[in-house]
């Protein structure tokens, strides 16, 4: 969706609305962590966000990448900033068509500052000399397929007034040219800001302004940035910052307070500017207390279309339906799923095409650095311990384990004992969901869906287990007609006890004037794909440890023997009918264990 387009629904809903701005970090592992941040900000509930595009385009390709995530796994709407410096027609060309197959639809065109290292501005043979020749290319290359942007600049109301006449006669020429909306540069007096609007309309210029909010972070960087940007410090913020400028935490907590008047006497200004965009500087703490400090979060709570995130690049809108194996990798399943050959065709690929489950794209990976893990996991000595650390993790006192990234979701804390149970009794679980019969669609734990309708689960338990405790597992489970299971190991041996070869939906939703929605399946080929990323991410624990340890030859030989198991209950109505026959199968199995000769519980 285009930016105007967004601001316009605001508009109509009456409501403020805010946006972020990242630039390219210079590292992967701060890559890795802005876009942890990135999805974690996201949550604050921002309209969209826009990404730097650094002179000379030196992160041309980090920027793009970052789009496509941006869109395509995170679910945000993205602007992108394109610049004129060092870059010929055909490097614009190309990021334009890149930004356009992620769905990007906005854009940010500027000149751009001088390359680094240089002091004067130039165009590169064969590139643009002015912001207006971006804008004109683009316009005459993809027609209004894109939203574009440009840059305001506040401060030049501070201009003699003959040259402040001629930037607006530019900015003016710029609007004409095609451009739909104007992102304004950081600024602290607000009084020049709201002369600069005032000029801006009265030159006949209509489209919406985008006030650029720098919150106030650490009295250093606050000194850098409006240096660096020659931005006007009102006396009254510098005499309030000043006296606590070795007090950061202060300085922010003044900041904030600051900052957030200046916001609201914006938004009252009756300027017809209701958002605020906000330059984050790729951090996440000011941003969050600014928001707080105008009571912007929680933001009104907006229903979720689906019970999983929609991607928002092009081939994906349309996505209903998906397996619920990658539950907790969402990521990995929309990168390996990218380019399967039937894709879209009304499911999530077609198991016949030989890209099917290929490892490829985001890749496997536990995401973990080995210091982190080891901090979180340490060094297990015994399946006893291991096994506990998955029961830490289902009862919300482990942050994430290899096959999940980030702490167990809301609707897990309904079963949390009894998944920590299931644990400790020898059933490693990594994904679940319970059991739901029906409840409203606006409901903040399981809800999802157009409103006025409701939402069903069937339970559903997937995990890895030894060879005999599942033989006693599947003769309880064999008792109840309503389980459906599939077994497999690290070969790929399949069992299963559903005669049925189409997917088994364990989640669909019931609304007004609309068929069934049925998002989240259970079926065979997929969970064949998903086998190697599962195992695969065990073995990659094993390597956090030295080769021949004891934690690294445990967990290897666990993915080695182990079976990886998932169990549908169909019967809804039941919310516990799933764990009896775990906790049947799991008691007999340690007592068992108990009176065996030599026994040992450690290996599988």
């Amino acid at each position: 969706m285009k930016v105007t387009q967004k601001i316009a629904q605001c508009e109509r809903d009456n409501k403020v609305w805010w946006s972020f701005e990242y630039f390219p970090p210079r590292t992967a592992q701060g890559l890795q962590n802005l876009l942890d941040r990135i999805e974690r900000m996201r949550g604050l509930g921002p309209e969209f966000i826009d990404i730097t595009w650094n002179a000379g385009g030196r992160t041309s390709e980090l920027t793009a990448e970052m789009v496509k995530t941006c869109q395509g796994l995170v679910g945000i709407e993205t602007c992108m900033h394109l610049t004129c410096t060092n870059m010929p027609k055909e490097k614009v060309d190309f990021a334009l068509r890149e930004a356009k197959s992620s769905g990007c639809r906005n854009v940010l065109a500027l000149r751009g500052d001088p390359p680094m290292g240089k002091e004067e501005w130039e165009a590169v043979e064969g590139g643009f000399v002015h912001g207006i020749d971006l804008v004109r290319h683009i316009r005459r290359e993809y027609g209004d397929y894109f939203d574009i942007a440009v840059a305001g600049f506040p401060q030049h109301q501070t201009l003699p007034p003959e040259e402040r006449d001629l930037e607006m006669k530019y900015l003016k020429q710029k609007i004409d040219a095609g451009v739909n909306f104007i992102f304004t540069q950081m600024f602290y007096d607000v009084d020049i800001f709201i002369d600069w609007v005032k000029s801006v309309r009265a030159v006949g210029i209509t489209v919406p302004i985008v006030p650029g909010i720098a919150p106030i972070q650490t009295w250093n960087g606050f000194q850098r940035a409006t240096s660096l940007a020659k931005t006007i410090i009102p006396q009254a913020l510098s005499e309030a910052l000043e006296p606590h400028k070795d007090n950061d935490e202060k300085v922010r907590e003044i900041g904030t307070k600051l900052v957030a008047k200046m916001c609201r006497k914006i938004l009252d200004a009756n300027l017809g500017i209701h958002g605020l965009h906000f330059y984050t500087m790729n951090l996440e703490k000011g941003t969050k207390m600014l928001l707080e400090e105008l009571n912007l979060v929680p933001r009104m709570e907006t229903v979720k279309p689906l019970p999983w995130r929609q991607s928002l690049t092009p081939t994906r809108r349309q996505e209903t339906i998906r397996p619920i194996f990658w539950a907790n990798r969402t990521k990995s399943y929309i990168s390996r799923t990218e380019n399967w050959d039937e894709y879209p065709n009304g499911r999530f690929g077609d198991s016949r095409s030989p890209a099917y489950g290929e490892l490829d794209g985001y890749g496997v990976s536990i995401k973990k650095s080995r210091e982190d893990a080891l901090k979180l996991w340490g060094q297990p000595l015994t399946f006893a311990e291991i096994s506990d650390l998955f029961a830490k993790f289902c009862s919300g006192r482990l942050q994430a384990l290899p096959w999940s990234d980030q702490k167990p979701s809301n609707e897990t804390s309904i079963i949390s004992e009894k998944l920590a149970r299931m644990n400790t009794l020898g059933f490693l679980t990594i994904n679940s969901q319970p059991a739901v019969n029906g409840v409203k669609s606006s409901d903040k734990v399981f809800g999802w869906g157009p409103r006025n309708g409701y939402v069903y689960q069937k339970a559903y338990l997937e995990f890895f287990v030894k060879p005999a405790l599942l033989t006693l597992l599947l003769s309880h489970i064999e008792r109840d007609s309503n389980i459906t299971y599939y077994v497999i190991n690290k070969r790929g041996d399949l069992r299963t006890n559903t005669h049925s070869e189409g997917p088994n939906a364990v989640t669909w939703g019931v609304f007004p004037g609309k068929e069934i929605v049925q998002p989240t399946i259970v079926e065979a080929v997929s969970f064949m794909a998903w086998k190697d990323e599962a195992f695969e991410l065990g073995q990659q624990w094993a390597q956090v440890y030295d080769p021949e340890s004891p934690s690294a030859k445990l967990i290897s030989e666990l993915m080695d023997t182990c079976y990886l198991v998932n169990v549908v209950h169909n019967d809804f109505h039941d919310a516990d009918a799933i764990f009896e026959p775990f906790f049947q199968a799991g008691e007999e199995y340690q007592a068992t264990q108990a009176n065996a000769p030599n026994h040992s519980v450690n290996g599988c």
